[in-house]
């Protein structure tokens, strides 16, 4: 019997082989051999699909404590950061799943919810503010690396992107700067690359 979290699975399933453009609810229906309407039983839209599949590509991400200070929330901050990347860099079209999620029902990802916290916890002034902007840092270098990937599949002779870890990473820290200020631990930007 078909039942929501069926649904969602095949969905990431859809993602994962052939993108975000191959997931239709028609291919849907066709991959779980059902009629396009039985899916309307279980979800109300494709966005709240969408919703669906980001909740569950976040799902394997470690959330940290509630921080207790500002350092604490700084590095939680810092961790959440790089496993949202980690747990979606290799996902194609992942980054723009979880911004639209984000964009709809951002309370339904955990993940989403422990960086407003954390900043909150700081003391940080608009926290929902900050959680967008290192959201937008990950979800953005998310897809320039996919996309590195997917013209280098088009002409090998494309070189990969300067946007790598080292870029990512250097971001990150400069972000973490500026919202927790320079006496925040591993914040202060280094040289990068």
């Amino acid at each position: 019997m078909l039942d929501r979290e069926q649904v969602e699975a095949t969905a990431v399933d859809i993602l994962t082989r052939f993108g975000l453009a191959d997931l239709s609810m028609r291919r849907l229906a066709r991959e779980l051999d059902v009629q396009v309407g039985a899916l309307y039983w279980h979800v109300k839209n494709k966005q709240e699909l969408l919703v669906g599949v980001a909740t569950r590509l976040l799902d394997g991400i470690a959330i940290p404590p509630a921080p207790i200070d500002r350092d604490s929330a700084c590095e939680a901050v810092g961790e959440l950061a790089r496993g949202i990347r980690a747990s979606l860099v290799n996902v194609p079209d992942s980054a723009e799943v979880v911004q639209v999620a984000q964009s709809l029902q951002s309370d339904a990802l955990a993940p989403l919810n422990r960086l407003r916290t954390s900043f909150e916890a700081a003391g940080v002034e608009n926290a929902a503010w900050a959680q967008h902007l290192v959201m937008n840092h990950v979800l953005g270098s998310i897809a320039v690396a996919q996309e590195s990937v997917r013209l280098a599949a088009v002409d090998p002779g494309v070189a990969g992107s300067p946007h790598g870890d080292d870029a990512f990473e250097w971001g990150l820290l400069v972000i973490l700067h500026g919202l927790f200020g320079p006496t925040a631990p591993g914040a202060c930007p280094h040289q990068g690359p």
